[in-house]
């Protein structure tokens, strides 16, 4: 079977036929054919076996891929490109065994800068040292007494700052108050620790000199190289603001952004009343677009932030951090439904996930003519009771696979088994008729994607822990992994008419395979390399011989 456009004529200037293929489609239609063949704007013409197009499309350029696999481009729906720029620039913490580890790199970081210059860095895990307990800044004092030093958490939802970072904040940060939001990791004596949790990371972060912007250029330039070389196409970028988007929209008009974005306005800045007044923003390329914003309720799962029903079953008394309460969630929802936008909250935690599916059925029945497909980003911890509501409200769930197999070594000590068994619950949200949009929440987590539909299909690490898979009936079939990394993804974007499946009509982003991902063994996904990845039928990378 081949699946053309009638309309158009063979032999058209630029264009390209690749053949001697096994692509996987991710169209119902047509899963799997041999070849396909795209025009010179990378709008895809026909779809289907080598020899009808070779002999349909005689005049056009070949590219003969040998039989590599070929899949669509992929899609993380939920990853902070400029987060992961930046973190090119800091130290890089995460993997770091022990604090003796986490010094060292500091050090060699610390050799790079000027006098006066702030130690920046990221990716920091209390949970995998020995001990497991938050670092204080007495630790970084003692190596770098009178320059500022900030560490960003690995889930970017708690901060560790020396004293000459706190001596910047113009609040005395001592005593028994706490932030809205967020909290303040004292000692007995009332003196903050250096730790800084969800909002309470305000007090430092503002304090911290912006990366210059040609230095902030040249890092997004690499961000997106990266992504190219694992595969990666398009992200959805929550949380971002104006300057932000503007930047991402100078590289587009210079050509140099091969990537497409669904940008997700910060929905606690200026950013959304910007969209409310002037509408959902789309670049005439289709490389960049927002028209959804990201609302926060809670914080993280291994910083304790994540807002829980019943106390942490390693921490009694505590439940979390609940940012906002019911009615001030759903009345930010109802703001942004009310201008036409997409909402996508932030919840981990079970409470948060309710409050969140509360808060987005009552502003959905307020405003009945809004654009739909809103989301839950993370969806972590949820209840028997809520899980179902993801389909019955048409809500998305925008999870990520790695977050399940990065946290199971101590989610069930913070959740307990009863709430761990509806925890990263990806076949109970499938098999209740929810769509799940897959991503990795880069820099949290790697941005290999092939570490993501891994986890996705075996749940367990790259090692093969733990034996059949952490909580193995919550696993997805292959085809369903493939599938929120693509079409679902696009879905969950508004871009399903144009990626997410290699299909007639749609642009031409695809990958090339050195295996095949549907029949590799399932160990081995993470393994998967890429040979060439396509955007708009130009091949912006090709890995080295």
């Amino acid at each position: 079977m081949t699946f053309t456009l009638p309309a158009l004529a063979d032999g058209l200037a630029g264009t390209t036929l690749v053949h001697n293929a096994v692509v996987h489609t991710v169209d119902e239609d047509l899963p799997k054919a041999s070849a396909l063949v795209f025009d010179d704007e990378g709008r895809i013409l026909a779809v289907g076996e080598t020899a009808a197009l070779a002999a349909r499309f005689d005049d056009v350029r070949r590219v003969d891929l040998d039989g590599a696999v070929v899949i669509p481009g992929l899609v993380d729906a939920h990853a902070h490109l400029s987060g992961y720029a930046v973190s090119l620039t800091r130290a890089q913490l995460d993997g770091a065994q022990d604090l003796a580890e986490v010094m060292q790199r500091l050090e060699a970081q610390a050799e790079t800068l000027g006098e006066d210059d702030w130690l920046l860095g990221r990716g920091w895990d209390q949970n995998d040292w020995p001990g497991q307990a938050f670092p204080d800044r007495a630790v970084l004092d003692e190596r770098f007494p009178d320059r500022p030093v900030w560490l960003t958490r690995i889930d970017g939802h708690a901060g560790w700052a020396n004293s000459a970072a706190l001596a910047r904040v113009d609040r005395d940060m001592s005593g028994d108050w706490q932030p809205d939001g967020g909290y303040i990791h004292r000692d007995d004596d009332g003196q903050p620790t250096g730790i800084l949790i969800d909002a309470a990371m305000g007090l430092v972060g503002p304090q911290v000199p912006p990366t210059p912007e040609s230095l902030m250029r040249d890092a997004l330039r690499l961000a997106i190289r990266n992504l190219h070389e694992v595969g990666i196409t398009g992200v959805h970028d929550p949380g971002i603001d104006r300057a932000t988007l503007a930047r991402y929209r100078d590289l587009v008009d210079a050509g140099e952004f091969d990537m497409r974005v669904h940008g997700m306005a910060d929905g606690m800045g200026e950013t959304l009343d910007w969209l409310c007044d002037n509408g959902a923003y789309t670049h005439p390329s289709g490389r960049l677009q927002m028209r959804a914003v990201k609302l926060y309720e809670d914080g993280a799962l291994g910083s304790r932030g994540a807002a829980l029903l019943a106390d942490y079953s390693d921490e009694p008394g505590n439940t979390g951090l609940l940012f906002h309460d019911p009615e001030a969630l759903t009345a930010q929802v109802n703001r942004v439904l009310g201008c036409g936008l997409q909402a996508g909250i932030h919840a981990i935690g079970d409470r948060a996930n309710r409050v969140a599916l509360d808060a987005l059925q009552a502003a959905m029945g307020a405003h009945p003519d809004n654009p739909g497909r809103h989301r839950i980003e993370h969806a972590q911890v949820l209840t028997a009771a809520d899980l179902p509501r993801f389909a019955e409200l048409g809500v998305i769930a925008a999870m990520q696979p790695t977050h399940a197999t990065s946290d199971m070594y101590w989610a069930e000590q913070r959740l307990g088994p009863e709430r761990s068994r509806y925890a990263y619950a990806w076949r109970s949200l499938l098999d209740s008729g929810a769509r799940l949009a897959l991503g990795s929440d880069f820099p949290v987590e790697a941005i290999n994607p092939f570490l993501g539909l891994h986890a996705a299909v075996t749940r367990q690490d790259v090692k093969g822990w733990p034996p059949g898979g952490w909580f193995p009936g919550e696993r997805m079939s292959r085809e369903e992994a493939l599938r929120g990394f693509t079409l679902d993804a696009a879905w969950a974007a508004f871009m399903e008419a144009d990626i997410g499946s290699l299909s007639v009509g749609k642009r031409a982003d695809f990958i090339v395979l050195d295996a095949d991902l549907m029949t590799v063994p399932a160990e081995d996904i993470a393994a998967i390399r890429v040979l060439e990845t396509w955007i708009d039928g130009r091949r912006v990378y090709e890995r080295p011989q």
